[in-house]
């Protein structure tokens, strides 16, 4: 927890510690470690009202009771195993263990809290969303967000001309062969998986079968309605794998990404699915020499608000100074994706962020810029409310949450 504290990131702590540990004991240090930042706020409710001064505890105690206020009131852990085996493992801390065993005897599930601290959400993120998604999705939302996160993954079927939203049955069937046990995912095409190895390991990733890709990720990709042989630019393309999602169902796709270590690993992935990559190294705070396109895709560098599930050491990192500047570097990016849009074509502006800044109010402010824009209606593929500058994904069952705008230019 501390290291978490001080920057690091989840994913990355766990990647580099765990490798000794089986599968089981792996699962379960994720899982408790996940377990408590998702709930991190909820669990401090409950704890703090038994600590005299939790400030003043040491980083690692109070990480610790965090851990095993996790396990006891969410988890559900029998409170004698609980006790025993973080009193234990405080006992280097001296009286400080005899401080733990006492609140953890006591412990007890917090009532009457605002939804912001029953779910762990930042209050000014929270009042966000009551504005942007309405008080019932605002709550679905974030109870979606504590929920483990299964691994998803987009087919990309063998068979010759087949995109990934025709899905295979093969695909599936080499999955569940290397015990995957695949489940069908909301969209086509879209798998939710456990896998008994490391996906780099799994013959279906190997082969180019398969890539990982949340169905909110697959949905910004189909939503932009580009047909077979279209010209699309892929702009902030990152890893690419909307850019392959878009060239496997025919698309004839420019990915431009400033960091040009991303288009390597880009390059290296779409060699494995057996297609292959047109990149361009570019900051887009500038328009590249490019002629227009009749179908832009803008992914924009955001928040990642929509995202706690799989990250939720944001919310300890969130502030409205960063969010501004993220907004101002977004609408950098969208004028410059105007820029290089066809006249007659469409723009999709998109963001795993759920903050009005990044959403509504910057598609109103690009819409009140670029008056030969306007907004179509966003094809409904997964669950989320639709307001007049665009639609929203919920960050449900395992989704993560989006933004997306779909827009027209004028001929």
């Amino acid at each position: 927890m501390r290291r978490v504290h001080r920057g690091a990131f989840a994913s990355r702590l766990l990647a580099d510690e765990l490798g000794g540990l089986s599968k089981r004991d792996r699962s379960f240090v994720t899982d408790l470690l996940y377990g408590a930042l998702r709930h991190e706020r909820y669990l401090l409710a409950c704890l703090e009202p038994r600590l005299r001064s939790p400030d003043a505890l040491p980083e690692d105690v109070l990480g610790a009771l965090q851990l095993a206020a996790y396990e006891l009131l969410v988890r559900g852990t029998a409170r004698a195993v609980v006790v025993n085996e973080w009193v234990e493992a405080l006992k280097r801390y001296g009286k400080l263990a005899g401080l733990a065993n006492a609140v953890l005897r006591r412990l007890e599930p917090c009532e009457e809290l605002p939804n912001a601290v029953r779910y762990s959400v930042p209050d000014a993120l929270y009042a966000d969303w009551l504005r942007l998604l309405g008080e019932a999705d605002a709550e679905r939302s974030a109870r979606g967000m504590l929920e483990p996160e299964p691994l998803w993954l987009l087919a990309y079927p063998p068979e010759a001309g087949s995109p990934p939203e025709a899905g295979s049955p093969e695909v599936e069937a080499r999955l569940a062969a290397e015990g995957c046990e695949p489940r069908p995912g909301p969209l086509p095409g879209t798998f939710a998986v456990r896998p008994p190895a490391p996906l780099p390991r799994l013959e279906a990733f190997r082969a180019g079968l398969v890539q990982a890709q949340n169905p909110s990720s697959v949905a910004v990709a189909r939503s932009l309605g580009a047909p077979p042989g279209a010209r699309v630019y892929d702009l902030a393309s990152g890893y690419g794998v909307k850019t392959a999602q878009l060239a496997a169902a025919g698309c004839s796709v420019l990915s431009v990404e400033r960091e040009k270590h991303k288009l390597a690993a880009a390059r290296r992935n779409l060699e494995r699915l057996g297609l292959p990559l047109e990149g361009l190294a570019w900051d887009l705070r500038t328009a590249p020499p490019l002629p227009s396109a009749p179908f832009v895709l803008l992914d924009a560098p955001c928040s990642g608000t929509g995202t706690l599930r799989g990250h939720p050491e944001i919310k300890r990192r969130l502030n409205p100074e960063g969010v501004l500047e993220l907004a101002e570097l977004q609408a950098q990016l969208l004028d410059t994706a105007a820029a290089l849009t066809a006249p007659g074509g469409r723009l999709l502006y998109a963001v795993c962020a759920l903050t009005e800044a990044e959403t509504t109010a910057q598609v109103a402010a690009f819409l009140t810029r670029r008056p030969e824009f306007s907004v179509l209606a966003a094809p409904q593929l997964l669950s989320g409310p639709a307001r007049p500058e665009g639609r929203f994904i919920l960050p449900e069952n395992g989704l993560d949450g989006f933004f997306i705008a779909l827009l027209e230019r004028s001929p």
